[in-house]
């Protein structure tokens, strides 16, 4: 036996147990992992607390690296040993060992660690499709990014510095500020005690940024669309503050012909082909320099009912690795 995080009905972090679980061999297709670090992410609350529905009982946890410790029949481009890193569905990375398909699984290049692919598999291909595909962000470009110390946007600001954009993001204190701004924001702009719409519109002589990254959802969506040059690009990839209002078309008319997208990880990685451009990318761009991976927080995975309240308080910054 081993072990894994279920859960049997939504709520709190307390909902989550720490139980044995029978991985069992894998089957055609299929490669069986022994995980070294599991990555934490915001969707994992969406999952627990029951905004994402799902069959009960269930696991949690979207991506993990470890090592292939046995392979089914037809996998041929895995064998044991090979070092991988996974962000896949249904939910379940959250265990000590886990059974995947092999074509959810991608090989591990030497330059990037177990701990390092665990905390960019999900949030680094994020930040990929937003950066090179949803709207794909040239040098002189000016965006702005919703939450830049989070996971996602500590990478975001990164690689949009690497492409010679300048980069505004909002934060929620003068820590996160300093944070963010190591780590390429040219102009953190502290929320809690700032108007971020006047402050772009001042950053931008009144123009206003082309495309707005916005994680938040309810709380930040009419001010960040107020953020917007003609023609520009809202795009919500995520609901931290809760789910959008019902969506009026005539404020994007009204505000300039504005664009709305609600993107999702899994249809941008849909293909085979896809997964592998898009995970090579990253792993180019990490293992360059030009974006350093941030894991700020370590905790055990039997404490993630601690990781979740952290994350739920905005008390992490960056990167979060559970450990097996």
């Amino acid at each position: 036996m081993t072990k894994a995080i279920r859960y049997d009905k939504t709520g709190g972090p307390e909902v989550m147990k720490w139980v044995d679980v029978d991985v069992g061999e894998p089957g055609e297709g299929e490669v069986r992992l022994r995980q070294s670090a599991c990555g934490l992410n915001y969707i994992d609350v969406y999952f627990r607390t029951g905004l994402y529905p799902q069959p009960l009982p269930a696991g949690l946890g979207m991506e993990a690296a470890g090592e292939v410790t046995a392979v089914g029949s037809g996998v041929s481009a895995l064998k044991v040993g090979d070092r991988v890193a996974y962000v896949a569905r249904p939910p379940g990375a959250y265990a000590q060992e886990r059974v995947l398909r092999a074509d959810l699984v991608i090989k591990l290049p030497d330059a990037i660690s177990d701990e390092a692919a665990a905390s960019i598999m999900l949030q680094g291909l994020t930040a990929q499709y937003l950066l090179r595909r949803t709207y794909r962000v040239k040098a002189g470009d000016t965006i702005l990014i919703q939450a830049a110390a989070g996971g996602v946007g500590l990478l975001v600001c990164q690689w949009a510095k690497a492409l010679g954009a300048t980069v505004i993001g909002t934060v929620g204190s003068d820590e996160k500020a300093a944070i963010a701004k190591a780590h390429g924001c040219d102009h953190p702009i502290v929320y809690t005690r700032e108007d971020f719409t006047a402050r772009v519109r001042e950053i931008t002589n009144g123009a206003g940024v082309p495309v707005v990254y916005d994680s938040i959802g309810k709380d930040t969506y009419a001010k960040s669309l107020d953020c917007l040059a003609p023609l520009g690009m809202f795009v919500s990839f995520g609901n931290a503050s809760g789910p959008l209002p019902p969506i009026d078309s005539s404020e994007f008319a009204g505000r300039g012909s504005l664009f709305f997208t609600r993107p999702t990880l899994f249809t941008y990685m849909g293909k085979r082909a896809d997964y592998e451009a898009m995970a090579a990318e990253l792993f180019d761009v990490v293992s360059s320099g030009k974006v350093k991976t941030s894991i700020n927080q370590r905790y055990a995975l039997k404490d993630v009912g601690q990781a979740h309240a952290d994350l739920e308080a905005r008390k992490t910054t960056g990167s979060t690795v559970l450990i097996p």
